[in-house]
C-alpha cells in the first residue's frame, strides 16, 4: 500500500497549504511542489480538467513528492470511483448538504468493509494488477483521504449530524459559497460569513475532525491557522501568476 503523506501529516496535527489547479499543464503541479507547497487540489468541479488530464497531473504530483487532491465535479459513485482508480488517494467533494451526503461519499471512496467502491484491480490505483489483489482490496482504505465541501447554510445547520459520519476525514468550509447562502455573495470576511465558519470550526475539532479552508492572503492563512484550521488550500494557480504578472508590471516604466 502506498503512503497518503498528507493524511499523514493531518493526523500528525499538521497544517498543510496548497493551492487550486485550473490550469492543464501538470508543470504547475512542479512549480507548486518546488515551491515547497503539500498538495495541490486538480479542480473538476470549476476547471476545464478532462480524466486523462487528471491523470497527467497525478502522474507529475508523484514525481515530485506533492500530494494531489482532485475535486470531482459532484458527489456521484462514478465521478469518485474514476478519479481514485487513476491513482489519486485524496478526493475532494463538493455541495455536501446531509449526514446522507456524507455517507455517500464514504461508500463511494472505500471498499467493503467501509464502503462499496467499485472494485477492479486492472487500473493505476492497483498497478494495474502488480499489486496483489488482496493487498489492494485489503488496505487501500488505509490511504484514503475523504474531503468534503460544506458550502451553504443548510450544510452548516445539519453539520452535527454530518459530522458523526464515519470515514470523512476532512470538512472543508467553502467560503464563498458559504457567503451567497448567507445572502452576502462574494463578501467573504462579512461578519455572517466568518461568524458561522468559526463556529463550525469551533464544533468540527470539537468532535475530532480536521477543518479546511480556502484563503487569498498570507495573513487569512494565518488567522484561520491559528483559529484550528489545517488544511489551508491557498488561492487558485491562474489567480496567482495573475497577481505576479500584475506586481512586475506595475514595477516597470510606463505601466
Amino acid at each position: 500500500m502506498k503512503a497518503n503523506i498528507l493524511k499523514k501529516a493531518l493526523a500528525e496535527g499538521k497544517t498543510v497549504f496548497g493551492p487550486f489547479c485550473k490550469i492543464l499543464d501538470p508543470a504547475v503541479v512542479e512549480l507548486a511542489a518546488l515551491a515547497g507547497f503539500d498538495f495541490v487540489i486538480i479542480d473538476m468541479e470549476h476547471g476545464p480538467y478532462s480524466i486523462e488530464t487528471v491523470q497527467q497531473m497525478v502522474r507529475a504530483a508523484e514525481a515530485r513528492g506533492i500530494t494531489p487532491v482532485v475535486r470531482v465535479t459532484e458527489n456521484s459513485e462514478t465521478s469518485i470511483l474514476r478519479v481514485l482508480d487513476i491513482g489519486a488517494r485524496s478526493v475532494q467533494v463538493p455541495q455536501i448538504s446531509t449526514a446522507e451526503d456524507a455517507a455517500k461519499v464514504v461508500s463511494s471512496s472505500l471498499f467493503y468493509p467501509k464502503g462499496e467502491r467499485g472494485m477492479c484491480r486492472y487500473v493505476r490505483a492497483g498497478d494495474y494488477t502488480a499489486v496483489d489483489k488482496a493487498e489492494h482490496f485489503g488496505t487501500t482504505n488505509e490511504s484514503i483521504l475523504t474531503i468534503i465541501h460544506i458550502e451553504g447554510v443548510k450544510g452548516l445547520e445539519n453539520l452535527p449530524a454530518i459530522l458523526r459520519c464515519e470515514g470523512i476525514d476532512v470538512i472543508f468550509l467553502g467560503p464563498y459559497d458559504l457567503s451567497q447562502s448567507c445572502g452576502v455573495p462574494g463578501q467573504v470576511h462579512h461578519e455572517k460569513v466568518v461568524k458561522r465558519m468559526e463556529e463550525a470550526v469551533a464544533l468540527a475539532r470539537k468532535s475530532g475532525k480536521v477543518v479546511g479552508t480556502f484563503v487569498e492572503t498570507v495573513e487569512d492563512a494565518k488567522k484561520w491557522e491559528k483559529i484550528g484550521v489545517q488544511y489551508i488550500s491557498y488561492a487558485v494557480d491562474t489567480g496567482i501568476i495573475l497577481n505576479a504578472f500584475k506586481n512586475i508590471t506595475k514595477g516597470l516604466t510606463n505601466h
